[in-house]
Order: structure tokens, then sequence, then C-alpha cells
């Protein structure tokens, strides 16, 4: 028996070994392995001798880790012959899958990794190969499903992967979702990108996996990127997904940074979307996309699918069929003009703009070239300028018709007008006529009034932004690039809206204006404002600067309409931006505007008065307003702290002082109308990102007050207020990246902040409030994580070579060490300071008290010091006695601290030394701190040990003596590391000896303390006593 099926073992061995040379022998020897198995079958005990000599044969797979070429070509094999199926010997066929996949299950289970990889290597072939037809029992499956399930666990991530394949089969079965929420709850949280793809690749089309397929469009990896569109464009129709993931899976697709995700995007789109759904028709395949809505992103597939030379220009498609249309139903038609739909604007619009790029980049080309290539070049450009001149207009007459009807057919086809009027600025207007015609257009839409709603009451509601011209901001662009196109001559675009200003402005100066023409009038007034270069162009205008200062904008911010104040403080903002010095006027009115309006107009005030604070700089602003803030070397130690009911009298503080206060106030945080994430507080926040940033820009502000607007600022990002406030949140992040990085100045900045952030985060300290057990957690956590932030921010480094880095390794320690004094721009100077907020603390005693100390503590133990800031080393060395006296109770701390001072005292070239009165005086004074702290390098000189008795202590003795160091609190409360100074020089001559004993010393008091009890300092409400 033995004998025969080494035999078979042997056959099947050698079948093995030619299958693993190549793939062409696969066929043939499927057949020889096939007919070996069937001549076994006369004989039961052959039979199973067969099956006996098959798994033996195929063993060492089990055993093999790697995938290699020859390894892979035995597994196809082996799971091509289990799957294959004889009609002639069906029966032998199923019983050997049966055995042969139990087999397979007790290896997936196995301890043995290469052994449960190439188990579900198998059986993942297995299942892809087997025919429909084949019979296996319910069970087995069951089993094979089970196993397989809990393979996608495996901590392998080969396993995990082929698990996934060997379930993909079975996805589409209606009876079993389980497998689809297993891979769904998998891919969100899988880390290896193979088994991401793999799941991705499985997943069915339905409305529950369409989310996280789309989800993939943004992993991390760019074969997840590309295997997301490869399903989409194979298992999802365009007619299956929603508007807005049709949207974002273009977006993403079209923008993302791989080519190869591009491509496959593009592929997607070309093949699948518009050939197969759409017919090739591009505007339809537009109707799917809604570019009302979405005008970008339609912009973006048509500029793809041109550049790539898909859509092809038909002769008779053209604009000018609108115009020469006759239509026998008149409801669709005005004055033989059809009206065109959003798509089909939009479409030409990009179809002349992408034609007359071509033509520049061509013509361009030409004139760089000489010879035939120019002639080519010179040849492509005017073919693409004459098949722009084609689909534009005839004339401008047609075009300027084309856009009326279109204006005058109601609200649903403003899109349309705004895609259609951007044609004007590809026509030519070198004609006089034709300049006269279009001049005459243009005043008609600076003319044309906001529209508006009535509600039930008989009040008028604006449509739009309401600070735009036309309520839209595209459409005020629209009409900017129309009117600057026909008014190209110097000066000729100021006088002709300046003159229609002045003619929307009578009412206004009248009095006889409704809110909706003030807010006309001063839209008009900022888009002006915002396309000339100053307020010299102005001069000898029809409204001159002065004249539209006070008869115009400063009226419009005492409007008693919000939405007119509104409007004209942004006006105002502008105006003050093109002043070369700012009017107190102007000033007054925005503070006004700032402290007294409603949270609409308190939004645009503080955009205002950020913009104004960039542009001109605070002194200047101030100035304007009577305010010289004069300080000894320009040094202002604080802001001032303003009550709110003094604001609208006190006319001396100042714009920093004022917008410091509005972080400060309760109402900031009320969201406008205008946007739903807007808010005072967040545009102060992000004001003073900016302001910070450019620090430099600005010498009228003193150093000393970054820190306490970085302060602010955290506390801002950390706020659970501004939690909703998601473009601040962003905003502040990019800016916490970058802030440290850009000078060691700033970094110096951020280390004077730590402290006053961790005493304005702390619950129960410096008169901060406590409350119940869960919120003092709560708050405690988040001030370790603002702390922890602000160390990672002092670890970012600079992006510029300020200074040079170490070059030495903290083990190569020497006398070549140079020392620096460097280290109030690093960690070491938050170390540094927490010792002394430690030292100093007014509240030691109470419970909030204790834990804050315990928590800066911790901070403190994994900071790391750098080799050359050796004086900030021997500091720290000092006053490390001072922290471990103050933490006695937390032993787990004290031995951190204990291994920092060992840290300190390794980095520290001299550790016999000290520092000197005036060195010490002098590194306080650059940290700002006091200078009466104590520093004691001391390390602790154990008595001198008795001689040892040579009689042995008994077991009861000694046990009493570690009861009584377990339980004696006071004999606890002894430091580890003494500040007596008396034993300052005590045999100085041993001072290894003396290292020696203090370190077993400490070990052992440390390990005494064993069974003595404490409480977090982040969690607890009550210190442990």
């Amino acid at each position: 028996m033995g004998e025969e099926e080494r035999s078979l073992a042997g056959e099947i061995a050698r079948v093995l070994d030619e299958c693993r040379l190549s793939h062409a022998v696969h066929p043939r020897k499927l057949k020889e392995l096939s007919a070996l198995r069937s001549a076994s079958v006369a004989d039961a005990h052959a039979g199973l001798c067969f099956f006996a000599a098959f798994t033996r044969a195929v063993t060492p797979l089990f055993d093999f880790p790697r995938r290699t070429v020859s390894s892979e070509r035995a597994v196809r094999f082996v799971s091509a012959f289990a799957a294959r199926r004889d009609e002639k010997d069906a029966v032998v066929c199923d019983a050997f899958l049966e055995e042969f996949l139990r087999f397979l299950l007790v290896a997936a289970a196995a301890a043995h990794r290469p052994a449960r990889f190439r188990a579900c290597q198998i059986i993942s072939e297995i299942i892809m190969r087997l025919p429909d037809d084949a019979e296996v029992s319910d069970e087995l499956w069951d089993e094979v499903l089970d196993s397989m399930k809990l393979r996608v666990r495996d901590k392998v991530p080969a396993v995990r992967a082929f698990a996934v394949r060997a379930l993909s089969r079975f996805v589409n079965d209606g009876d079993d979702s389980d497998i689809t929420n297993l891979f769904l709850q998998t891919l969100c949280q899988e880390q290896n990108t193979e088994v991401r793809k793999t799941i991705v690749l499985s997943l069915p089309p339905s409305n529950m996996t369409s989310e996280a397929i789309v989800g993939s469009t943004l992993d991390v990896s760019e074969s997840v990127r590309k295997a997301a569109y490869l399903v989409l464009a194979s298992k999802f129709p365009l007619h299956s997904l929603s508007i807005k993931h049709r949207n974002i899976i273009l977006q993403r697709g079209l923008s993302d940074r791989s080519s190869s995700v591009r491509k496959e995007c593009l592929k997607m789109l070309k093949d699948e979307w518009l050939a197969k759904c759409c017919s090739g028709d591009l505007i339809a395949l537009m109707r799917f996309l809604d570019v009302e809505t979405y005008e970008s992103v339609g912009e973006a597939v048509m500029e793809a699918l041109f550049k790539d030379g898909t859509i092809i220009l038909k002769e008779y498609q053209s604009p000018r069929q609108f115009l020469a249309s006759n239509c026998e139903n008149t409801e669709g038609c005005t004055s033989n003009i059809q009206l065109m739909d959003a798509e089909a604007a939009l479409y030409w619009k990009i179809l002349c703009r992408h034609l007359q790029s071509e033509a520049e980049a061509k013509g361009n080309d030409a004139a760089t070239t000489t010879g035939t290539e120019a002639a080519i070049y010179a040849s492509e450009a005017s073919d693409k300028n004459d098949l722009l001149d084609e689909i534009l207009p005839a004339t401008v007459s047609d075009f300027v018709s084309l856009v009326k009807v279109h204006l005058s057919a109601g609200p649903n086809y403003c899109f349309t007008s705004r895609q259609l009027l951007l044609f004007g600025a590809m026509l030519d207007y070198s004609d006089v006529a034709n300049r006269k015609v279009a001049s005459e257009f243009v005043n008609e839409l600076l003319l044309r009034p906001l529209e508006h709603e009535v509600d039930d009451d008989g009040n008028k509601i604006v449509i739009g932004d309401g600070i735009s011209l036309g309520g839209d901001r595209e459409w005020a662009r629209a009409i900017l690039e129309l009117a600057k196109k026909v008014h190209a001559s110097m000066g000729e675009f100021e006088a002709v809206v300046t003159s229609v200003i002045k003619e929307l402005s009578q009412p206004c100066r009248e009095r006889t204006a409704d809110f909706m023409q003030w807010m006309h009038c001063l839209a008009l007034t900022g888009l002006l404002l915002e396309n000339i270069p100053s307020l010299w162009s102005l001069q000898g205008k029809a409204i001159e600067p002065s004249e539209l200062l006070h008869s115009l904008l400063l009226p419009g911010a005492k409007h008693s309409h919000i939405d007119v104040q509104r409007v004209a403080t942004r006006c105002l903002s502008l105006f003050g931006i093109l002043e070369r010095r700012p009017t107190g006027e102007l000033v007054s009115q925005l503070r006004q505007s700032f402290i007294d309006g409603a949270t609409s107009v308190r939004i645009m005030a503080s955009k205002s008065l950020i913009d104004l604070f960039t542009w001109h700089g605070p002194q200047e602003v101030d100035k304007a307003i009577g305010i010289d803030i004069k300080q000894p070397n320009n040094e202002k130690e604080g802001l001032v702290s303003i009550n709110s009911s003094n604001l609208r009298d006190d006319e001396s503080i100042g714009l920093l002082d004022l917008l410091y206060n509005g972080l400060n106030s309760d109402d900031s945080g009320e969201v406008g109308d205008a946007d739903d994430d807007e808010s005072v507080h967040s545009i102060l926040g992000e004001g003073f990102a900016k302001i910070l940033l450019l620090s430099e820009n600005y010498p009228s502000i003193s150093t000393c007050l970054s820190p306490l607007i970085l302060h602010k600022l955290v506390n801002l990002y950390f706020c659970d207020e501004t939690k909703e406030l998601q473009r601040l949140k962003q905003c502040l992040s990019i800016f916490f990246e970058h802030y440290p990085a850009l000078s060691c100045t700033h970094k110096r900045c951020i280390s004077t902040a730590f402290i006053p952030t961790m005493r304005s985060l702390w619950p129960g300290v410096y008169g901060k409030s406590g409350g119940p057990a869960i919120t003092v957690s709560k708050l405690r956590k988040r001030a370790v994580l603002a702390a922890h932030f602000m160390l990672q921010m002092m670890q970012i480094p600079l992006f510029s070579n300020e200074r040079k880095e170490d070059e030495l390794s903290s083990g190569n320690l020497s006398s070549s060490v140079q020392t620096s004094d460097d280290f109030d721009s690093g960690e070491e100077g938050i170390a540094i300071r927490i010792a002394a907020e430690v030292a100093g603390c007014p509240e030691k005693k109470t419970s909030a008290g204790k834990s804050y100390i315990l928590a800066l503590c911790r901070i403190a133990a994994s900071i790391n010091f750098r080799p050359s800031e050796q004086h900030a080393i021997k500091c720290m060395r000092g006053l490390l006695n001072g922290m471990i006296t103050s933490i006695t109770r937390d032993k787990e701390l004290v031995k951190e601290l204990n291994l920092m001072a060992a840290r300190l005292r390794s980095l520290d070239v001299h550790p016999d030394e000290g520092l000197s009165e005036d060195q010490s005086t002098a590194l306080f004074g650059k940290l700002g701190l006091e200078g009466n702290l104590n520093i004691d390098t001391s390390t602790v000189i154990p008595p001198t040990p008795a001689p040892q008795s040579g009689r042995t202590a008994t077991t009861r003795r000694r046990r009493v003596r570690r009861e009584v160091s377990s339980s004696d609190d006071d004999a606890q409360s002894v430091p580890l590391v003494p500040m007596t100074p008396s034993q300052t020089n005590v045999r100085s001559h041993r001072t290894s000896k003396t290292a020696a004993m203090s370190k077993i010393t400490n070990k052992t008091a440390v390990e005494s303390s064993d069974d003595e009890d404490g409480e977090s300092d982040v969690t607890s409400d009550e210190f442990s006593e």
C-alpha cells in the first residue's frame, strides 16, 4: 500500500515539475493526470491512494512562502485540475473536489503562514475556475464561505486578498448580503493597498456599494483609484448613478494627480458614458450632469474631450442655426430666434474658447519657428480662426439680438444668457458701427435692475447674493469681460461705468430710492472699484472719489436696510484699499459697523478691517482716526481688554485691540445669512493667522503681542464652539503647519505662548471654572492634546537654513560640541518654562492644581534636548529637583523624570560644573522668566553605608521593613533627587561612585512604591490624597 502511494506521488510530482516550467504543457498534463485518476477509480484502495498521493505531492507547495513564477504556474495547474469536470467521470471529479476542498480548509486554518496563504490562493483559483454545473454539497460550501470570511480578517495581507477574491463570486447572491457587508466594513479599515484594490474590484453594483466605490476615487493609492474607475465603467451605467455622484466621479478623475488615473477616467467617459449611454452626443451627456449646478465639471469634461479629439464638429452645427430658425411653434421662438438650452450654450462657449486657444497656440508656434514648419503652424491657426468665425454670430447685432431674446425669456434662461455673453469677448469691435451697437447693449446691461421676488406680505426679496451685479458673481464677471472688450481704450471703461453710477446714484442722493436701487448702485460701484488700479483712474470722470465716498458709500453704510449696509461696507473696504492712506471717516464707519452692526454686517466689516490692516498696516489705520500709539522702542506690552459697553464711546482703542476683543465677544460666533460657514470668529481667526504669517511686514506690531494672538488662535482651534466652522478649522490647520517652519522667531512665539495656553485650557486653575467630573475630564484631555500639538509645531523643521542642525549625534559627546544659545526657539525653552511654572504655580495644593502640575511634568519628561544647548541642559538639570519634589506621589512620573535627569547628565559635557549667576539670569531673562528660581544641579549623595554585618538578616525583619516602607507615606515623601545645598560639594573626588550609588538608591525607592495607588491627572477629578 505504501509503495503504491509513493509511486503515484512520484508520478504526480513529475507532472507538477513539468507544469512549473511552462503554461503550454498544462492542457496536456491535465488530461494525463485525469487519466491517472480515472485509472485508479476501479479499485477503491487505489482511489484513496490517488488522493493521498496527490496531497502528498502538493504539500511542499504549502511550505514555500514566496510567489515565484514557477510556484504560480503550479498553483494554477493544481486549481485547474481540481476544478476540471469531465462529463464521463463527473462523479469522480465532484468527489475529488470535495475531498480536496476539505484538505484546503484544514490548511487555511493552520498556524503556518505559508500554508494559510497557499490554501486561500488555491481555494480562490478553484472558485474562479469552477463551472456552474459543478455539484458540491451545501454543507461544504458553507464551510468554505465561513473559512474565507474568517480569513478576510487574517493578519497576513496576501491571505486577506485571496480570501476576498474567493468570496467575490458569491457577492451577487441575493440570499447572502453578509459578504457585501463584510467587504464594505473591511474596506473602511483595511491598510493594505492590494487588499483594498481586490475589495473594490469585487464589490457588486448596488446602491449600497456605490458610495464606497465613489469614495475609493480619493484613495491614497493610485492603483485603488484606478480600480475604482474601472469598476464604475464596467458595473455602473451612467443612469444608475445620481447626478452628484456623476459629477464627483468626473471632477476627481479628470483632475487626479496621476496620469494613469486620468486616462482611466477619460476612457470611462468616452467609451462607456458618451459612446454607449449617450450615443456619442455630448450635449446629451451634459444633460446627465446638470451643468447649471455643476458648471465647472461640465467645462472640464468638454475641454478634456476636445483636447482628446473625441468630438468632431459637423458642418451644419453652429449657433447661427438658432438665429436662422423658422419655428412653426411660436412659444419657443421670438423674432425667428430659437431659445437655446443651458447644455447647448455651455457647449458652444467651450468650443469657441477651445478653438480660440488652439489658434493662439498655433500662431505662437508659427511665430517662434521658421520655414516649412512655421507655414504649417500658420495654416493650422488660420483653419482654427476660420472655423471660429463660422461658429460665432455673423454680426454684433445678431449677437445682441440672441442675448436679448434669452434675457427676456425669464430667470430660467439666466444661465444660457451668461454663457452667450461670453461670446462677446471673442467678437471683433474694431468697426465703429459694431462698437456703437455693443456699447448701447453694455449700457443696458449695467442699468438692468436686480431680479427680485415678492413674498406674501408684499416685501421684495432680492434674488442672488445681494452683493454682485445681477445678484451673481459669474454674471457680473461676464458683463465685465464684455464691457472691457467693447471699451478697450485707456480710461474708457471707467468713464462709461462712472456715468452709469452717477445716473443710478441720483435717486439715492435725493433719498427717493428704495433699497433695491441702493443695492444695484452699490453693486456696480463695487464692480468698478474691484477692477481699477487706483483712485486716480476716477479723476476727471463723471463721479470722482471724494463724491463717491461722501454721497454714496458712507450714506449707504448708515442706511436702515441691513442688505444695503452690507454692500456699502464691502465697497468701503475696496475704496480704502485703493487709497494711499485710509480716510478717517471711512475707518470710523467700518469700526462702527463692526461694533453695532447686525451679524451679516459685522462679518463684512470684519473682512474690511482685516483687509485694511493687512494692506495699510495697523498704525496707518489708527492714525486715520487720530490714534497715535507710541511706546518706548515700539514695544507694546499687551492687548487691552475692552468692555463691550465701552466700545461705542471709546475712540482711543486701536484696531488691533478692537479686532482681538472681537474674538472674545460671545456673539462673534453667530453665523451670517449669506454663508453658512462664516462668522466673525472665523473671519478674525483667518485674519490673525495671516497677520502672524506676515508679521515681518508689520514692524509697528510689538513682538510681545504675537504670543497672545497665537495663544488665542490655539484656543479657537480646540474650542468646541468653533467645531462646525469647517473653513476656520481648515485655515488654522494649514496655518499651524507652516507658521513654525518660516523662522526661528515664530518658534519663539510658540514657546512663549505655551504656558498661557495651558493655563487658559486647564479647568480649575488661575480663575478658570471647573464643572462636573465628565466635563473636567474632557477639558483636561483637550488641554493635553493642545500641549502635544504645540510641541509638534516646535518639531517642524525650518524651510530656510537660518541655523545649522547639529552635526554630532547624541552618542558622540566630546569637548568639540559647540554651545549654542538658541534654546528659546526650541523645545528646551518650553521645558524650562514648564519647570518654572511648576515651581511658581500658586494652586499646587488644590485638586485641579495637582493634576495641572502632573500634566506639565509628563509633557516635560517627553521633551528631548539638543546636545548643543549646554546652558539649557544645566538649567533644566537644576530645575528637575523642584519638579520631582512636587510630584513625589506619582512614582511612575518620578521614574520618568529621573530617566530624563540621567539623559540630561549624559548630554552635559561638564556635568560637575553649574551655571553661574550671570548665566542663569541671562537665560531666564531671555525666556522672560523671573530670575529667583532655585537651580540645583547636585545629585543625590547617600550616606556612606555601614560595614555589612556577617549576620544574615531574618526574613521577618526584611518583611517588616518592606511593609513599613510601603505603608508609611511620610517615609515616601523624601525626594529622590534632594535639593540640599549643603551636600553639593561633599566627596567631590568620588563623583563616579556617588552617581552609581544614587542610581541604586533611586531604583530601590521606586520598586518599593509599587503597591501605592494613584489616579490619572487627566481623567480624574480628585487627586489621590
